[in-house]
């Protein structure tokens, strides 16, 4: 019986040990294949010559077809037109636009006085034709084939007109150089209906004691103002402009200076710190 049970043993151990290589055998195939591939496969010269031959040719030939595509895109870029900006008598039609604004008596004297100041901006920058007609008392203006720019017939009425309202040539001609300014006029009387001293008296809060009070409001919101009578011009940008709409009508309809100067003073150092 021992003897039996050692021959079991034996016979199990060579059976494990047989299963054992197999599975071996299974788990390295590729390694197996590798060695039989490098044996029995052998690698011609040739073969990879002509590869070679091959690749620098395909070379070539993308390296001859890329300044052939440079010069394709250069062609189309100058076959493109170019055209010329129209001037303003060409952008209307062929067609001059004139432009009169009426000179008041009062500003007669200091239109006469500052002509030179008035043309030279005109004709310099904008390229129109100015004269006075003495006769109407209008100041004509002009485009001509020199005008290159289609607005600038209007920006020179507004130029023209700002000086006819009272505002100094040097602050007039901020029209002519920023777009963001604008005109704005209103009477006294479309705050409040007031009539005899207490127009007089709504006037004089607006200027102020020999003008502190509007010169604070232009300061304060870099604006320019002009009071003319019962009419009031400004000149600015919107966002300026509103703020020194509302302290003109506060003080119109009654607010003390006082508390305008408190107001103004907030603003200015508002502005001071945004800018």
């Amino acid at each position: 019986k021992v003897v039996s049970k050692r021959k079991a043993s034996i016979d199990f151990s060579e059976r494990m040990t047989t299963v054992d290589s197999e599975t071996a055998m299974d788990y390295c195939p590729a390694e197996h294949s590798m060695e039989m591939t490098t044996a029995s496969t052998t690698i011609d010269p040739n073969v990879i010559q002509s590869r070679i031959l091959q690749s620098a040719s395909l070379a070539a030939e993308t390296e001859a077809a890329s300044p052939d595509s440079d010069d394709d895109a250069a062609m189309t870029t100058s076959d493109q037109p170019n055209f010329e900006k129209l001037s303003a008598v060409a952008a209307q039609g062929g067609n001059t636009e004139y432009r009169r604004v009426r000179c008041p008596t009062h500003r007669y004297t200091p239109l006469r006085e500052n002509w030179e100041q008035i043309l030279l901006p005109l004709v310099e920058y904008l390229k129109l034709q100015v004269r006075f007609n003495t006769k109407s008392r209008r100041v004509e203006l002009k485009t001509s084939s020199h005008t290159l720019d289609s607005g600038a017939l209007q920006k020179g009425a507004d130029f023209v007109s700002a000086f006819m309202m009272g505002f100094e040539v040097q602050d007039a001609v901020a029209l002519l150089r920023l777009e963001d300014l604008y005109l704005e006029s209103f009477q006294v009387t479309d705050v409040k209906l007031l009539r005899g001293d207490h127009l007089s008296r709504a006037v004089g809060r607006v200027a102020g004691q020999d003008g502190k009070t509007r010169f604070a409001i232009e300061n304060a919101t870099r604006t320019r103002i002009v009071i003319a009578d019962t009419r009031i011009h400004m000149l600015g940008s919107y966002g300026n402009l509103r703020v020194a709409r509302n302290a003109i009508c506060d003080l119109i309809l009654g607010a003390p200076p006082g508390k305008v100067y408190n107001s103004m003073r907030n603003v200015a150092k508002r502005m001071s710190e945004r800018y």
